[in-house]
């Protein structure tokens, strides 16, 4: 259950936060550097959340811990890196609120609901499934901070992909709020 391969590469994501971040805190490194190893670390570790799915499925290895874990190491992994991309002045601070508060109140509102057991009514939705992946392109351009193949400026490209991602938040989280308020009514009434 804790040590499963599929739970080891789950905890490999909040092990990634301090290297991430730390990169960035190097001395005699250049910037450009310090953006390309970044990069190549929130990817090559946002890629393990789609490994450790697949193997907890091939291997025979689900667990309910591991359901638990994935998604709060995907969350920290995506608010440490908007933590360094404000810091950084490459995100808007009001984006990383939207996205960050977002995390906490959709958490919270799941835990609640779960204990009401009405855990189905907020259950992971495409729209969120969309608003992860944009993120998740959206943070690594900004990461990165430098102009692709001699033709993407992934800083623009990143810019306007982490608004879109803040914009789908947003939508997400009124989505999941609306299949919740009916639960929550019909709770409140018994």
């Amino acid at each position: 259950m804790f040590f499963t391969v599929p739970t080891l590469l789950t905890w490999t994501r909040i092990v990634a936060i301090p290297l991430i971040v730390g990169v960035f805190y190097v001395e005699g490194m250049s910037l450009q550097m310090k953006n390309l190893l970044a990069t190549v670390m929130f990817v090559v570790f946002a890629l393990t959340d789609w490994l450790d799915g697949y193997l907890a499925r091939k291997l025979n290895q689900t667990s309910s811990f591991g359901a638990f874990l994935d998604p709060v190491a995907d969350k920290f992994l995506v608010c440490a890196s908007l933590l360094v991309l404000v810091h950084l002045q490459r995100a808007d601070v009001f984006v990383g609120l939207i996205i960050i508060g977002r995390e906490i109140a959709i958490s919270a509102l799941r835990e609640w609901m779960a204990q009401i057991g009405a855990s189905r009514s907020v259950a992971v939705h495409m729209l969120g499934k969309v608003k992860t992946t944009v993120q998740m392109v959206a943070i690594p351009f900004l990461l990165f901070d430098g102009v692709l193949f001699g033709l993407i400026d992934t800083g623009i490209w990143g810019h306007w992909l982490i608004w879109i991602a803040a914009f789908l938040t947003v939508w997400s989280m009124v989505y999941y709020l609306q299949k919740a308020v009916p639960e929550i009514r019909l709770r409140v009434k018994k």
